[in-house]
């Protein structure tokens, strides 16, 4: 095998393999990143046994056909550290060699057929989606999930397919992001149901093979395994097991309620100040509306008071709902500063509901005053 590159086009989508590729395996070869190339292009390989990746490689040119299975961690540093705009890769089955102007490196090369197989996507009954629909779902709903079930319901993101709509849905049982966007079918796939979690890290190595702009992305979810595949090539992982919770009676469904209109940006930036003086042991803020204002305040033993105000569109009776300053914060940030969103709140003992015009929902559960 022998192949030209240039160094910046194959440094992106290395990268990429690479953070599928686990540092530290039982099985070393999964350490690193297979190269295969044909007359007609070329891909990298990485897979972990539960996520892997077939990315395709652009600026590229083949000379001789053939594959390699390179350490990810030595080629990440050379192509990282070479100041070359092309390298040169060749490999004989004893080594790979890569060399550039001015420099030559000679790696340590292991059997390619050893590498195991990453899952192609041969399904041509499947479902599709705009790859800005499903980096939106992945980015406001994937920070609510719990990072400390990993091999938990609670350790995924749930995706529910329901006609043309598409909803994620992350919750780590103090708070619940959910999102619908629409999708579309190809053929006639199989109704996946409410089966498709797709763990954390996941979703997190998806949103980072998306392609940019509206590019459609086709998905295939099937019993235990979820397949994408876009543009840049073919996402594989396998699913999280157990029943994630009836996520549908977490949402309010209230007649008398008060629904407040508030512009992001000032909340956010009103937000923070407020939380300048919480600790680890207190991050409760406290939120009272009345008087056509909202007045954010905190107090801390041993650090201080906090008391922040913002005109809201609130006019009843004085009401107070005390939130970990965190969870809103999450919500916030994942929002453009120039939107509005709407707090909804009933109570200070039930739980506040925030929510976009554009599906996105959030619910929060809210904290005791005597333990915030």
């Amino acid at each position: 095998m022998k192949i030209k590159i240039n160094r910046d086009s194959f440094f992106k989508t290395f990268q990429i393999a690479a953070a599928v590729a686990p540092v530290r395996s039982p099985k070393t070869i999964l350490q690193n990143i297979k190269l295969k190339v044909d007359k007609d292009g070329g891909e990298l390989s990485a897979t972990d046994m539960e996520v892997g990746v077939r990315l395709l490689l652009a600026d590229i040119e083949v000379s001789t056909p053939g594959s390699a299975v390179i350490p990810v961690q030595r080629l990440s540093l050379i192509l990282r550290e070479s100041s070359d705009e092309f390298l040169e890769i060749e490999a004989d089955g004893e080594k790979t060699t890569v060399t550039g102007l001015s420099s030559r490196f000679e790696l340590q090369a292991q059997n390619p057929d050893e590498f195991p197989e990453v899952a192609e996507f041969t399904g041509k009954d499947h479902y599709e989606v705009s790859a800005n629909v499903l980096r939106e779902l992945i980015k406001r709903t994937l920070f609510a999930t719990d990072a400390e079930s990993a091999r938990y319901a609670l350790g995924g993101v749930l995706l529910e397919i329901d006609g043309d709509s598409l909803t994620a849905v992350g919750t780590d049982g103090r708070r619940l992001a959910k999102m619908s966007g629409a999708i579309g079918k190809v053929g006639s796939p199989k109704d996946a149901g409410a089966a498709t979690i797709v763990p954390s890290r996941s979703m997190q190595l998806m949103e980072r093979i998306l392609p940019d702009g509206d590019e459609k992305v086709h998905l295939l979810p099937q019993a235990n395994e979820l397949l994408m595949r876009d543009g840049n090539g073919v996402f594989y992982t396998r699913l999280v097991e157990g029943r994630f919770p009836p996520w549908q009676d977490v949402i309010p469904k209230r007649d008398e309620t008060n629904k407040i209109d508030i512009p992001v940006g000032p909340m956010y930036s009103a937000l923070r100040q407020a939380a300048i003086v919480s600790s680890d042991e207190s991050r409760g803020v406290d939120f009272t509306f009345g008087n056509g204002s909202l007045v954010m305040s905190n107090s801390t033993a041993e650090v201080g008071q906090s008391r922040v105000e913002i005109p809201v569109p609130y006019d009843k009776d004085e009401l107070t709902i005390t939130l970990d300053h965190r969870y809103l914060a999450d919500f916030l940030k994942v929002l453009q500063t120039d939107r509005t969103f709407t707090f909804d709140i009933e109570s200070g003992d039930s739980a506040a509901y925030c929510h976009t015009d554009d599906n996105y929902g959030y619910v929060i559960m809210p904290l005791s005053r005597d333990r915030k």
